[in-house]
């Protein structure tokens, strides 16, 4: 992870960003995401993020279940207020990439997931979204890490990278948005985790942070804003003293998961995002 974007992405990142965060429309069209209150089924979506991975409990024999402290958890036990019995459904798939959620390959088919699926975690989404059609509210999706920590090591070669990233990533939102009309479809921003870097790091992220807010926007889809729990306010020392409260990076060699009490702040971010009451 030693790159750094040029200053032309950085301006035409920062115009982005602000285009979508002014909530700007789309062909004239009100871009206001889909709300919906939670319904049946919670049905949760991506990678390690969403399954709850945590390094120190990756140990010989551990189960899906010992990974019970992620920000679905936390999200779950919120909604569970508002619509008591509501059921989750957890695909979280750790390794998958957007190219991965689309056409299936990775090691999701047969893992022990919190809920196994068979074929590409996107067909099983869909299928589960057809067979409980008007019951499942909300979606959560994260999906952006293991297309980004790649990019950190290829310096100009990370703009087209960043395209192919944000392509699949908008296909996988316009199909979700397809399968669910009504539902509230909530996607994880971006962050930057590298504590020993953040300066150098942060270009690159909001980079990808802003395609993940475009692509958002034009399917009607909320933001659950990361970079303000992660990275948040005040200068580099400061920042990275937040990462390394909030995740793993640098006690665990640099790995970027959260620690409970950063998935506790990713709940609570998913939580804003929704628009749901508070509960206390």
């Amino acid at each position: 992870m030693r790159s750094t974007l040029s200053q032309a992405l950085v301006m035409a990142t920062t115009i982005a960003g602000l285009l979508v965060l002014s909530g700007a429309a789309v062909g004239g069209t009100s871009q206001r995401p889909v709300y919906l209150a939670p319904q049946s089924y919670y049905l949760a979506l991506g990678d390690s993020m969403a399954y709850g991975f945590q390094p120190p409990k990756a140990k010989p024999g551990a189960h899906a279940s010992d990974f019970h402290t992620g920000y679905v958890d936390g999200f779950a036990a919120a909604l569970e207020k508002l619509s008591p019995g509501i059921r989750v459904v957890n695909y979280g798939c750790p390794g998958e990439t957007t190219a991965t959620f689309i056409r299936g390959g990775w090691n999701c088919d047969g893992a022990e997931l919190h809920n196994a699926f068979r074929g590409s975690q996107l067909a099983a989404a869909k299928a589960f979204l057809r067979a409980h059609r008007g019951e499942v509210s909300p979606i959560t999706l994260t999906l952006w890490g293991n297309d980004v920590y790649p990019l950190t090591r290829r310096g100009k070669q990370a703009r087209p990278a960043i395209s192919a990233f944000a392509g699949h990533f908008s296909s996988i939102l316009r199909q979700l948005r397809a399968a669910a009309p009504d539902a509230e479809i909530i996607v994880t921003g971006a962050w930057n985790p590298e504590a020993d870097r953040v300066k150098q790091g942060d270009p690159l992220y909001r980079s990808v942070d802003a395609a993940i807010k475009r692509a958002a926007a034009a399917s009607r889809i909320r933001v659950a804003e990361m970079f303000s729990v992660f990275d948040g306010p005040g200068d580099a020392r400061a920042q990275q003293h937040r990462l390394c409260a909030l995740t793993f990076y640098c006690s665990s060699k640099g790995d970027p998961h959260p620690t409970d009490a950063g998935y506790r702040a990713m709940a609570k971010a998913f939580i804003t995002a929704s628009g749901y009451p508070q509960t206390p």
